[in-house]
């Protein structure tokens, strides 16, 4: 196990696994964040604009991310987060949140690394791209 004080350039953060996106967690995803989009939940609003099925909602990929990164440092190491939205996340897919690191630096005294981030599906499709600055 990497300890933060040997945290280098290309250390991988663990990865994120996450179950195969269920209805149920897509419902509970709604109801959690208030966007009750109906693209995420309901089937018949999906086919109606070409779909095979609902998808999941961006924020909970950028969720996953978060976890990633909060099972990694403190809530409160985190500089900075973004994402870019890249896929849809199809129900049923595996989504696998990850992290590595692509500088170090020295910011206002603190130690800090700069992360590359991704969530990935099975199938290799990115889904999510972004990046992150903690302090270690």
């Amino acid at each position: 196990m990497t300890t933060l004080e040997s945290v280098e350039v290309g250390t991988e953060l663990p990865p994120l696994r996450i179950r195969p996106i269920s209805r149920t967690t897509l419902a509970l995803f709604a109801g959690a964040s208030g966007d009750h989009n109906p693209m995420h939940i309901d089937l018949d609003v999906a086919k109606s604009a070409g779909l095979d099925d609902v998808f999941a909602h961006g924020m909970l990929s950028m969720a996953y991310l978060g976890r990633l990164l909060t099972n990694w440092v403190p809530q409160q190491s985190i500089r900075t987060y973004s994402v870019r939205f890249a896929a849809i996340t199809p129900v049923h897919g595996k989504p696998t949140a990850t992290g590595t690191v692509t500088a170090i630096e020295e910011v206002d005294g603190e130690r800090r690394a700069t992360l590359a981030l991704t969530v990935t599906l099975d199938d290799g499709t990115v889904t999510l791209a972004g990046d992150a600055v903690v302090a270690l």
